[in-house]
């Protein structure tokens, strides 16, 4: 019998002693978890290659003499084939679970957060779906899960309503003229995020290169780090073609 049975996402795996493995994983029920896979990292192991980074997966678990889970059995939920096969979306997929991993809480259940992150998974398995901007839609999506969503229809400051120029993420999102700090924001990139959080992400991803994208890859990702106050680095993949614009 398991101790403790669930869905989960995996974050990150590391070696640990000669033969074993630890992986870390966001459950739906339990929160994020380290657990231990003995002998994972054998030839002959049926562990190995089932607790893979970005993996959607069934586990089975047991006490151990610590406070850590070991790995009884694990199954593949969904495989992602289209996701696995492309770099870049490999790439997306990395930048979102290492913002994951940075949560502090462990042992505590969120089943918002792993719904959140399945639906990435599943984004970047649609090969309709572009894999540009869906770290950035994911780290609104999580700032906004957590009470912290930018503040885009009027300047954050003084409540004008147009024109917004500047976005600081210290101070909650987009300013005017008169209240400008942070950085410079164009009109495209302040369309484009109010299209991401707006309800029409599904088209935005359908978008090849959509004007200000480069600009709010970049502005997503300086909003997430100075949520958690710690740089993140596989957050920092390549952005698209217009970043430099």
């Amino acid at each position: 019998m398991s101790d403790l049975a669930d869905d989960a996402i995996v974050l990150r795996t590391y070696t640990s002693g000669e033969a074993d493995r630890v992986a870390v994983l966001w459950t739906r029920d339990h929160g994020k978890l380290r657990v231990l896979a003995k002998g994972a990292r054998k030839t002959s192991s049926r562990l190995g290659g089932a607790l893979e980074t970005l993996a959607h997966v069934g586990v089975d678990l047991v006490q151990g003499r610590g406070e850590r889970y070991i790995v009884r059995h694990v199954v593949h939920r969904e495989r992602y084939a289209t996701l696995r096969a492309d770099y870049d979306r490999i790439a997306a997929g990395y930048a979102v679970v290492e913002v994951v991993n940075a949560i502090p809480a462990e042992d505590v259940a969120d089943e918002g957060i792993f719904d959140l992150l399945r639906r990435v998974l599943v984004a970047l398995d649609d090969e309709t779906f572009h894999p540009g901007l869906v770290p950035a839609s994911f780290f609104f999506r999580l700032l906004a899960y957590d009470g912290s969503a930018p503040v885009l229809d009027a300047c954050v400051n003084c409540g004008r309503a147009e024109p917004l120029v500047a976005f600081d993420a210290a101070t909650g999102g987009a300013l005017c003229p008169q209240c400008r700090s942070g950085r410079p924001m164009s009109s495209d990139a302040l369309a484009l995020m109010r299209r991401i959080t707006g309800g029409d992400l599904a088209a935005v991803l359908r978008e090849a290169d959509p004007p200000g994208a480069g600009e709010v890859a970049s502005l997503a990702h300086e909003a997430i780090e100075l949520h958690f106050g710690r740089r993140l680095r596989a957050s920092r993949v390549a952005p698209p073609k217009d970043a430099g614009r």
